[in-house]
């Protein structure tokens, strides 16, 4: 593929990197607060989204900031570049981004997290919740532990996490996030935050019963697993059949982290 890198702030830089490792090309860095600061891939840097800008893309990887991924985004898909968005915060336009999606015909992909990680951990949970439901002798819960820049709490893998448990639960139906004072009811899931130091990224869903407790963890080391699951999201987006292969026409339409996963899981089924 050749690609658009939209934003080139750290998470640019492991994007880059990882897009060369699976053998596309990086033709253009967006990005007007690092102006000067030449991409390790050789690509030119411009500051704003233009047709001159993009006219070697097959497809665009945004992420940047909240204040400024829909206009990014806007910009994207009214020049008809395929869009992976990774940039999280803007969720109250996705109706206006699908709208305008709808109206060009265009190709766009959105996640609050896009590693490939965190998205089968999320299918884990939910099965393993599936499979605890008819067992009232297991209590259902977890925590999340994070290091203490963070700026949000809980975090929004975390809600993810609870809202795919709870759909498939019958005796749990709503999450309790904050501090509780009170034992919880029988059909809360209690699922507390911790924030500390430098730790890690840490989600973690719990069976608890007399006997014994069930535990399934998702332990984040750095923002590598983000980057694949973007550049993957990239590849799946414009049909390419895989690293080095070139773009074969892009999907209309919206979609989420969770259709790329649904068809690599797919295509690895039949495989077999």
């Amino acid at each position: 593929m050749k690609i658009a890198l939209i934003g080139y702030g750290k998470m640019g830089r492991i994007l880059e990197r990882t897009a060369l490792e699976r053998g596309h090309q990086v033709v253009v860095v967006v990005d007007p607060f690092i102006a000067g600061t030449p991409p390790v891939s050789g690509a030119p840097l411009h500051t704003t989204i233009t047709e001159t800008s993009l006219q070697e893309a097959d497809v665009a990887v945004e992420f940047t900031r909240p204040d400024t991924a829909v206009e990014n985004i806007r910009a994207l898909i009214e020049k008809g570049i395929p869009t992976v968005a990774g940039t999280t915060g803007w969720y109250d336009h996705l109706k206006e981004i699908e709208d305008l999606v709808g109206s060009k015909k265009g190709s766009f992909c959105w996640s609050s997290n896009y590693s490939l990680g965190v998205n089968l951990f999320y299918r884990i949970a939910a099965f393993a919740a599936k499979l605890a439901d008819p067992f009232p002798e297991y209590d259902v819960g977890g925590w999340e532990f994070h290091h203490n820049k963070k700026v949000d709490s809980p975090s929004g893998t975390a809600k993810i996490l609870v809202e795919k448990v709870l759909a498939v639960m019958t005796r749990k139906k709503k999450a309790v996030f904050e501090t509780l004072n009170r034992p919880p009811a029988p059909d809360e899931l209690h699922y507390p935050s911790l924030r500390l130091g430098s730790m890690p990224g840490v989600h973690a869903i719990a069976f608890d019963s007399p006997a014994d407790t069930i535990e399934i963890t998702h332990t984040t080391r750095n923002r590598d697993g983000l980057a694949v699951g973007a550049i993957r999201a990239a590849e799946w987006l414009v049909k390419c059949a895989g690293p080095g292969k070139p773009a074969g026409g892009a999907r209309a339409g919206v979609f989420t982290i969770d259709d790329v996963t649904e068809d690599i899981l797919k295509d690895a089924l039949h495989s077999r």
